[in-house]
C-alpha cells in the first residue's frame, strides 16, 4: 500500500513538473510570436465581454482598433511615458523605486499608489485577468521578464498604446481618438494626448469626454512632464 502511494505521488509530481514546464513554454511562445503578430483580442478584453454577457448588458460594444507605430502621434508616445512611466526607456521591467515607495506608504497606513510599469500593465492586459491576489502578481512578473527579454522597447509601448483602455470598451489609441476626437492617432496633438493619458489610471470613472477638474489639473502636469522629458530624443532611443 505504502509502495502504490509513493508511486501515486511521484507520478503526480511528475505531471505537475510537466504542466509547469508546459506553462512556461507556451508562454515563452506566446511573447515570442507577438513580437511581430499584433494580438485579435487579450484576456482583459476577452474577461469585459464575458462580464458584460453574464450581468446581461446587451449593449455593451468594445472598439479597438490596431494603429501600427508609425502612424501614432509623438505626443501620443510620449505623453503615457510621461504619465505612467518615466523610467520606462531605462528600465528592465520593474521600477524599484516606485515600488519601495509604494511599500513604505503601505507600512504608514497610507492609500498605496500604482507602481506597475508600462511592461507590466503590457503583460497584466494581453495574458492576465483583473483583480489583486499574490498567484496573479507572480505570473504578472514572470511575464514581464519574458516580455522585456524578448521585445524591444518600442514594442512594448506599441502593444501598451494599442491594448491600455480608454474608457468602457474603448481599447487602444486607434479607438480613443477617432471616438473622442475623430480624428486618426496621427493628428493627436500634445493637448489631446495628455487628455487620454491623464484616464488611464482609471479609464471608467475618468473619462476624456467628460473631464473632471481633476483630469484637467492632471492633463496639465502630463503636459510640463512632456515638455521636461525632451520628446523627440527620449522617443529616439527606442527607434
Amino acid at each position: 500500500m505504502a509502495g502504490k502511494k509513493r508511486s501515486l505521488l511521484g507520478r503526480l509530481l511528475r505531471l505537475l513538473m510537466w504542466s509547469i514546464v508546459g506553462l512556461v513554454a507556451l508562454s515563452i511562445g506566446a511573447v515570442v510570436a507577438l513580437r511581430w503578430l499584433n494580438p485579435p483580442t487579450t484576456a482583459f478584453m476577452l474577461g469585459d465581454r464575458l462580464a458584460a454577457w453574464q450581468d446581461g448588458k446587451t449593449d455593451y460594444r468594445l472598439r479597438q482598433q490596431w494603429v501600427d507605430w508609425s502612424l501614432i502621434a509623438a505626443p501620443m508616445k510620449l505623453a503615457v511615458i510621461a504619465a505612467e512611466d518615466q523610467t520606462f526607456p531605462s528600465h528592465h521591467g520593474f521600477d524599484l523605486k516606485s515600488i519601495n515607495s509604494a511599500l513604505e506608504e503601505s507600512e504608514r497606513g497610507r492609500r498605496v499608489r500604482g507602481a506597475s510599469t508600462i511592461s507590466q500593465q503590457v503583460a497584466k492586459n494581453l495574458f492576465l485577468w483583473r483583480g489583486k491576489s499574490w498567484i496573479r502578481k507572480g505570473l504578472e512578473a514572470g511575464l514581464t521578464v519574458l516580455i522585456e527579454a524578448l521585445w524591444p522597447k518600442r514594442r512594448i509601448l506599441e502593444m501598451h498604446l494599442n491594448i491600455a483602455e480608454f474608457g468602457r470598451g474603448i481599447y487602444g489609441v486607434g479607438a480613443a481618438s477617432t471616438i473622442y476626437f475623430r480624428k486618426p492617432a496621427a493628428r493627436l496633438n500634445a493637448s489631446d494626448a495628455a487628455l487620454l493619458a491623464a484616464v488611464l489610471p482609471n479609464p471608467i470613472r475618468l473619462k476624456a469626454n467628460a473631464p473632471s477638474s481633476y483630469v484637467r489639473s492632471r492633463q496639465r502636469w502630463i503636459l510640463t512632464q512632456m515638455q521636461r522629458m525632451g520628446g523627440q530624443e527620449l522617443l529616439r532611443k527606442m527607434e
